[in-house]
């Protein structure tokens, strides 16, 4: 090819992809949402929306298991496919164990594709970590709550159930939801890029109107906001076009923040943007703080206390949850911003990994929220920095090792990518 059909195709190939990204990551007004906490509340909202179905139901999950509750969410799902509702569902290759349920699936109706069945598969090391599920193109579910019983955590009984959350959406903002996995469905047959998925994308467009379009959605969003109006973003991340969607939902909050950051993860590895963003937050008088689950990855147990030195002395406030099993990916920015989903803090949620996230501004159910990670913090063990200093040398070289091996290896999952 010669160097200017190489140079045409590159600007195409940028028209099409900055366009799709901006389709993908928009806010809209007049949404229902439900906030839900644990997995009880979860499958209670699913299987009755799903048991109510006319028409379709869509479940992408990373973890889908036979027990209790696996049993009675594959029971719904045979109902409606028995009823005539077309059923779909996704589950990951290596967070799913073939299991024998799946057998039943198709005599039953249910169509089931699986993303990327080998650890390293044509999708490359990534996975489908989210959670996500669509009921007749009118309900929308999206949050950290695998198909899982609450109380079950790799063969041990937990103490109480997971901290968890996903929520329950209406409005504009499924039919996001909904494209998403219609998106991933026809990958994982077709490949990496679908081509009837580009087919709307393909009207020329010049880097005018891309800028045009872009200033068109960010004046929308500041309107939304600056009337106070509830609004809803479905924030996903791939590894072809929205590659640091979430990173960037994060970083823009966590940098107009004023007063207070809450934040919750089980695994908190994060590039060094998201700490430094943190750490100049902490420095300009903005509250912040830091639950982070244990007790899951002994490797992370040790590798993340790592990071602590810098966020403490800014002033962070850092607590290790530990009362049972913390799973949400969550977080509360000044009262009137917050997030549930599937994203980790880590390289492989932010840099490998197909998330979801919904963005939540100015919404009444931010204050639940708020409430529910305020209430971990107080139950969670404080890391007080003068303790944290006084750790044997020991203990200082092995979190040292572990953090620089997690580090290391990350940077060659992400080719590089993960700083």
């Amino acid at each position: 090819m010669s160097a200017g059909g190489s140079g045409r195709f590159a600007r195409l190939r940028q028209t099409l992809l900055g366009r799709r990204y901006w389709q993908r990551y928009r806010f809209t007004g007049n949404n229902q949402v439900e906030l839900l906490r644990s997995g009880d509340a979860f499958f209670d909202a699913l299987i009755g929306r799903i048991d109510a179905a006319e028409h379709s139901v869509a479940l992408e999950t990373y973890i889908f298991c036979d027990d209790e509750a696996g049993q009675e969410v594959s029971d719904a799902l045979l109902r409606a496919a028995a009823r005539g509702v077309r059923v779909r569902v996704i589950t990951d290759g290596i967070g799913t164990a073939r299991l024998k349920m799946f057998e039943q699936w198709p005599a039953g109706g249910i169509e089931h594709r699986i993303y990327n069945p080998h650890l390293f598969g044509r999708f490359g090391f990534s996975r489908t970590h989210r959670k996500l599920a669509v009921i007749d193109d009118q309900i929308a579910y999206c949050g950290g709550i695998n198909i899982v019983d609450d109380y079950e955590n790799n063969g041990e009984r937990l103490p109480y159930r997971r901290w968890d959350f996903a929520v329950e959406l209406r409005g504009p903002v499924v039919a996001d939801v909904r494209d998403a996995i219609d998106v991933q469905w026809r990958r994982i047959r077709v490949g990496h890029r679908p081509l009837d998925s580009m087919k709307p994308d393909l009207a020329p467009q010049d880097a005018s109107s891309l800028g045009s379009l872009r200033r068109r959605r960010r004046r929308r969003n500041e309107q939304l906001w600056a009337g106070g109006e509830p609004c809803v973003a479905f924030v996903a991340r791939d590894n072809l076009i929205n590659r640091r969607a979430i990173e960037k939902a994060y970083l823009a909050a966590i940098g107009q923040a004023r007063h207070e950051i809450l934040l919750a993860n089980p695994y908190f590895m994060p590039g060094r943007k998201l700490r430094r963003a943190l750490v100049f937050a902490a420095r300009r008088g903005v509250v912040v703080k830091l639950i982070i689950g244990r007790k899951e990855f002994k490797a992370l147990d040790y590798a993340v206390p790592f990071l602590y030195n810098a966020l403490l002395r800014a002033g962070v406030q850092i607590a290790e949850y530990e009362k049972t099993l913390l799973h949400g990916k969550v977080a509360v920015v000044d009262s009137n911003w917050g997030t549930v989903g599937s994203s980790n803090l880590d390289a492989l949620s932010l840099m490998l990994n197909n998330e979801a996230n919904v963005v939540l501004v100015n919404d009444a159910v931010i204050a639940r929220l708020r409430d529910a990670i305020l209430d971990a913090f107080a139950d969670a063990r404080p890391i007080d920095e003068a303790h944290y200093e006084s750790r044997p040398a020991r203990l200082r070289a092995l979190s040292w090792i572990a953090y620089t091996s997690y580090r290391l290896a990350m940077k060659l999952l992400t080719v590089g990518g993960y700083d």
